[in-house]
């Protein structure tokens, strides 16, 4: 990890970006075509939540697993475990880096983790950056 100055207004930037891209892939209809693009940006918008965090914390992230470990450590109340995310991250990296075609049940799990955890870990990521 590097350490640098708190950064409070990027953090908030990419905490914006992960509601605009997280709002735009909830829109895609989930097929067979779609999954694997469904899956990466679910993914990233997670991640980039966890980037944020660092970064008001004053930590440039080098790997995804900080960002994700940052983002399991918040405090929230989700309907769904907060961990799922660490799951999605395997599925996305089988996804990547194996060439792996996810079935349409994992896609609509990724969809129904981001529908019932995503705002609530943004809302409390908001809170956090504006300490």
């Amino acid at each position: 990890m590097k350490y640098k100055r708190p950064d409070h207004k990027n953090a908030l930037s990419i905490l914006d970006a992960a509601e605009r891209d997280m709002n735009f892939t909830l829109t895609i209809d989930p097929t067979d075509e779609s999954g694997p693009t469904i899956i990466r940006n679910v993914y990233e918008c997670f991640r980039m939540v966890g980037d944020a965090l660092l970064l008001a914390r004053g930590i440039e992230s080098e790997d995804h697993v900080t960002s994700i470990k940052e983002l399991l450590s918040l405090n929230v109340e989700t309907i769904r475990p907060i961990n799922l995310v660490e799951n999605m991250r395997w599925l996305r990296h089988n996804v990547n880096y194996y060439g792996y075609t996810p079935k349409l049940v994992e896609v609509k799990d990724v969809i129904s983790i981001a529908e019932t955890i995503f705002q609530p870990v943004l809302r409390e990521a908001r809170k956090k950056v504006v300490e």
